[in-house]
Formats: C-alpha cells, structure tokens, sequence
C-alpha cells in the first residue's frame, strides 16, 4: 500500500468516527457541511482522497484547522519532527500539496503549514475550517493572489500577509512558477 492510500484509510476512519461522535448521518453531515453525501460516503471508505475544499468543509463543522485533523490520523506528537517524517497530503486535482511541517499539539495554539500551488491552481474555501483563524503566509517562490473575503492581496516572493479568516478565502497561483509559501495557523 503506498503512503497516500494509508493515509487516505486512516483519514476517512478518522472521519467517519467524528460523524459518529456527533451522531450523525451521511444525509445530516452533508447538510451541515455542503458536501455531496456521496462524496462524504466515499472518503469514509478511502475510495477517494478529499480535495482540500472538501476537508475545509469538514474542518468547519468539526471545529477544527486541516492540520489537527490531519494529526488525529498519526500518532501522538513529538517535540522534533525530521523533514522526512513531515506527513505529506495531495489534492492533485487542485494542484495543491501540504506538508505538515509542525503538526498541532492539543496544547498548543500555533502550527506551521507548507503549501505548493502549480501554475494555474486555484483554491477557493467558502468558510474557514475555524472562525477568527488568524494566519500568516510568507510567500517563499512565486506569485499568489489571496483572497480574504472581498480583499484580493497580491503578492510575490519574500511578501508576508497577515488574515484574520472569518469567511471565504481563496488562493491562486498567478504566476508562470509555482508558489511556494510557509502558512502559520493560530487557533483563537
């Protein structure tokens, strides 16, 4: 079994566990979340990866960053993660990869993300994973437009953007290069 598929088995276990606690059913999730019951039916069973707009949505309604959903599904943190160790997901359709480069401890508020968007790749989230999540993206390479809910926020390589999400948000590769950035995630 490659890596990814293991993490997509332990992903939708996870999920489906969380849809459990709260009691719900695929019909009750898909209405609160917005996503196809479907789609929610067959991440549970790792017949297909979710796309990074999907688990935002999720996100959303289980109170929680992609990142700490992403945690629940490994084991418990250590002080030191090695970069080969720094669980990687995909949504290749997107075009958007994310290393978790610090993965959240319960006790802890603050995470640190590294995200890679091809040339042309757009991400578009309808509502934060967490309301009032504040994030800093410092742009490595590349050119990335950032949409916070009706400010669009150009910037290029070496640029640092501060954002408080509280609603939409979108992100988009504008340049011929892809964009490289370090997000850092603070809970409120």
């Amino acid at each position: 079994m490659r890596d990814e598929d293991a993490v997509d088995a332990l992903l939708g276990a996870r999920l489906a566990e969380l849809r459990a606690q709260h009691g719900w059913s695929l019909d009750e999730l898909a209405e609160r979340s917005g996503v196809s019951r479907s789609t929610l039916s067959r991440a549970e069973r790792a017949q297909t990866s979710p796309t990074a707009a999907v688990l935002n949505r999720l996100c959303h309604v289980y109170g929680r960053t992609m990142s700490q959903l992403l945690s629940e599904v490994e084991a418990a943190p250590v002080p030191v993660v090695r970069a080969a160790e720094q669980r990687v997901w995909e949504d290749r359709a997107a075009g958007f990869v994310r290393r978790s480069v610090s993965p959240p401890h319960t006790g802890l508020r603050g995470e640190l993300v590294e995200g890679r968007l091809a040339p042309g790749a757009d991400l578009a989230y309808d509502r934060p994973p967490v309301p009032g999540l504040e994030q800093h993206l410092w742009l490595l390479d590349g050119a990335l437009e950032v949409t916070v809910g009706e400010q669009v926020h150009r910037l290029g390589a070496g640029d640092c953007l501060r954002m408080r999400v509280t609603g939409p948000a979108r992100f988009r590769c504008t340049g011929p290069d892809p964009a490289r950035y370090v997000l850092a995630v603070v809970r409120p």
